[in-house]
């Protein structure tokens, strides 16, 4: 054992010398690397500039993992759809499908629209490897001597990335997603074929997909035959198709036109005499109707329409909508009147609606202010925060538990687990009833109902019953609408209410016929059967809670003069969306303001600018039409209710927040001015003084 014992010791001693030995070499070796000085300094700030810059590219990575679940899927496919839809009328709206079979082949095309296509878009396309930096620090310097944004710095790939795969959302989580698509892109396919995807999908205007369908619908030619002031033309559009559409505003589009042939001449693809003849003959186009195409209402009427009919053979159809060309018109100026009025005082640039005919049918849809220059539909694809607006939900269950609009209940301080809900402005009303709850969108009640009575599984149970596939979360703060729902799910969901506890009656189309007008699809026939989601007694209940709140309540910018309205008003955190849902007898509509970006708007709650809004449009829609009664209001017209509480709004929803103005801040300083002029006016002639005025 003795000599086992010295081996041992002898081997870990030698072991130890022979590690310290290699680790002496190790740095003498490395020492001959060390820089000292100047030279350390900038291997310092390269060293952390690589470890950042890997720390970086990890984080991005894992944000755009997501977005490459796209590119499983078979994103090459064309559709096969040739659908033309009808209005509810029988009146041709549009066509989705057919546009997008009229590709022509990159060699096939005229050498002057791939350089007015390459001189505009993208100079550099053939040489950069998806993101052009070049490319970038040029237009991020135009756009700094300019203070603002006058130049893309986005390359063709980076563009067809967003139109194969992503959302027009402004996130700069959208924007990682993209980059990294535009690499997957260009390492899997040719420079040849990114094009050509490029010119077959891009969106121009009128309806059209690809730059070959639009030189059909706007000259009414080949894409072969166009001349050089139409290749400008067409360019021209990949911009702002909306803005520049030709048939829409003709001056425009030549002035675009005439930049695009500008271009061409600043990237050397063609000199000064060949474009001189395209500036001085500019391209004239088909004289189209001006009426405006319901684009987010095709877009989602066609996905609709193709997972009907799957499974059968005949893909050319005719589709007649239930789309009412005047509500949709309606609900389009009225969205477009107050972003223009208020937009800037609110700090809100989006807003989305959806009206429903209380049968089901959908009357108009309105995704966003403009789908020239963003098809993302937020009416259909955007789940937001729903706030207050989920409220009605919530007293819904209860009403199925056997509570009444008159059931006392204690708005008090609440506390569940670690979280405590206060009432807007921090106070409390004491015992009051289910009504005066809701109709002051009081915080506490709700969560006390969920807390004490409920639980929140009834709620996600009807919420889900009712149709939304929007994920909705169990967890407590729901009852105060944390979860996102989109604006064609809430106006499904307050149909309900206005139908009586019926659900399925959604709808966006009566009948599907082929060409040759044989029927393949019915709704009488085919479509979904209604079914009850909430009993008769809980839908009455409902109804007389929220037919006060337009009335002494938060939403009475919403009421309407020639019939009750009923519905409820929706702020989220840090005024990040704002919402009113309301129905008549008539309709159910829904309308949404926010920010693509998710950021905070100035102060503006459901009451104002979604319920002038649902007022505005509502007024038109119910122009001339029979006006029925809201299920289980005995009273349909509007009257002021006896012994109504004291109007006064302690909510998150309208309190704090002036009516807006009528006039803008350049025409009220105008009037005070003139104003102050009257009354600083001389004598007249006769010595009398001037009478003061009151304009103000």
């Amino acid at each position: 054992m003795i000599g086992f014992d010295a081996w041992l010791d002898s081997s870990f001693y030698n072991l130890r010398y022979f590690l310290s030995e290699s680790w002496e070499n190790i740095t003498i070796f490395f020492r001959r690397f060390r820089v000292r000085g100047f030279r350390r300094f900038l291997i310092e700030i390269f060293s952390e500039c690589a470890t950042w810059g890997t720390v970086g590219a990890v984080i991005m990575l894992a944000l755009a993992l997501p977005a490459f679940e796209e590119t499983k899927k078979d994103w090459r496919a064309q559709d096969n759809y040739a659908v033309t839809f009808l209005d509810r009328n029988g009146n041709e709206i549009g066509q989705r499908g057919i546009l997008h079979r009229e590709a022509v082949p990159i060699d096939e095309l005229p050498d002057h629209v791939m350089k007015a296509v390459l001189g505009t878009e993208d100079r550099r396309f053939f040489e950069h490897f998806g993101i052009d930096l070049w490319g970038l620090s040029r237009a991020l310097s135009q756009n700094v001597q300019a203070n603002g944004v006058v130049q893309g710095g986005s390359t063709i790939t980076q563009q067809l990335a967003k139109n194969l795969f992503l959302t027009n959302e402004r996130t700069i989580e959208r924007k990682i997603n993209e980059a990294f698509l535009a690499l997957w892109l260009e390492a899997n396919l040719s420079k040849k074929e990114i094009l050509q995807l490029y010119l077959d999908r891009a969106y121009m205007g009128g309806g059209t997909f690809g730059i070959a369908a639009a030189s059909e619908f706007y000259f009414g030619k080949n894409i072969k035959d166009v001349n050089l002031a139409e290749a400008a033309m067409l360019a021209g559009l990949f911009k702002a198709p909306a803005k520049f559409a030709p048939h829409v505003n003709l001056p425009a589009a030549r002035a675009r036109a005439s930049v695009v042939l500008s271009n061409m001449i600043d990237s050397g693809m063609m000199s000064e005499g060949q474009i001189m003849a395209a500036k001085r003959n500019p391209a004239s186009v088909i004289d189209r109707a001006k009426s405006e195409s319901p684009d987010y209402f095709l877009d989602w009427a066609f996905d609709e329409v193709k997972r009907v009919t799957q499974n059968m053979p005949q893909h050319s159809l005719i589709v007649r909508t239930t789309l009412d060309r005047g509500i949709q018109n309606a609900a389009e100026e009225a969205i477009e009147f107050h972003l223009r009025q208020f937009g800037a005082d609110y700090k809100v640039t989006e807003a989305a609606t959806v009206v429903l005919d209380n049968d089901g049918g959908v009357r108009a849809i309105v995704g966003g202010r403009d789908y020239g220059e963003s098809q993302f539909n937020r009416a259909t694809s955007a789940s937001r925060q729903t706030g207050s607006s989920f409220k009605p939900y919530v007293f819904a269950a209860a009403m199925e538990k056997g509570m009444t609009p008159e059931t006392i209940v204690s708005d008090a301080p609440v506390a569940w687990g670690n979280w405590a809900p206060r009432n807007y402005g921090r106070s409390f009303s004491g015992r009051v009833n289910l009504t005066t709850a809701l109709v002051k969108s009081l915080n506490s009640v709700p969560v006390r109902l969920a807390k004490d009575h409920l639980t929140t599984a009834p709620i996600v149970a009807l919420v889900k019953a009712i149709g939304v596939q929007s994920p909705v979360s169990s967890h407590k703060t729901m009852v105060l609408g944390t979860s996102g729902m989109t604006v064609m799910e809430q106006a499904m969901g307050f149909n309900v209410f206005a139908n009586g506890g019926m659900a399925g009656t959604q709808h966006g189309f009566t009948q599907i016929t082929t060409t040759d007008g044989r029927i393949i699809w019915d709704i009488n026939r085919d479509g979904e059967k209604p079914h009850r989601v909430l009993s008769e007694k809980a839908a009455v209940d409902m109804n007389s809670m929220l037919v006060q709140v337009p009335e002494w309540g938060t939403a009475r910018r919403a009421s309407l003069a020639m019939t009750r309205v009923a519905g409820k008003t929706g702020t989220t955190q840090s005024y990040r969306d704002a919402w009113f849902v309301g129905y008549t007898g008539n309709f159910t509509a829904a309308v949404w303001f926010g920010n693509d970006n998710f950021s905070p708007m100035n102060n503006l709650t459901g009451g104002i600018l979604p319920a002038m809004t649902w007022q505005r449009m509502m007024n038109y829609a119910h122009q001339n039409i029979e006006l029925k009664p809201i299920f289980g209001i005995k009273n349909p017209f509007p009257a002021k209710p006896k012994n109504a509480p004291d109007a006064q709004i302690s909510s998150h929803e309208d309190s704090q927040v002036q009516r807006p103005t009528l006039l803008t801040p350049q025409m009220t300083r105008f009037l005070q001015k003139l104003h102050d002029d009257f009354l600083n006016a001389p004598a007249l002639p006769d010595g009398s003084a001037p009478k003061k005025l009151s304009l103000l």
